[in-house]
């Protein structure tokens, strides 16, 4: 499978709050980390995650430009409230093994009413 076929049923499993499709994605051992974040690690962690994030905030995926290189899928990407991030995908054997996302996590906290963590 294509990495942009990947990267486009990521965004559509994403968009619906398909978990399951969703986690069965990715390696059993892959890291999704969203730098805003601690790294989450394995399977199981990243179905819990998604679970969490989707009961947290109404989340939108809209795709501005999806980009390949060798093992490596970039997405850039929005959402209608304006929030802008970019996702880097390492694709082996069609499963994600390592996924990092960049995105402003105060501006999401803020659009959303979620708490702002005390520094």
């Amino acid at each position: 499978m294509k990495l942009k076929t990947i990267i486009e049923k990521f965004v559509d499993y994403f968009n619906n709050k398909d978990i399951e499709g969703l986690t069965e994605l990715y390696h059993d051992d892959a890291v999704n980390h969203q730098v805003a974040n601690e790294p989450v690690i394995g399977k199981t962690a990243i179905r819990k995650m998604f679970g969490n994030e989707f009961t947290a905030a109404e989340m939108i995926c809209i795709v501005e430009n999806i980009f390949e290189d060798g093992e490596w899928a970039i997405l850039e990407w929005r959402d209608p409230l304006g929030l802008r991030g970019c996702g880097f995908f390492h694709v082996i054997d069609g499963k994600i093994k390592l996924q990092r996302g960049y995105w402003d996590k105060l501006t999401f906290l803020r659009q959303h009413n979620l708490p702002i963590p005390e520094i």
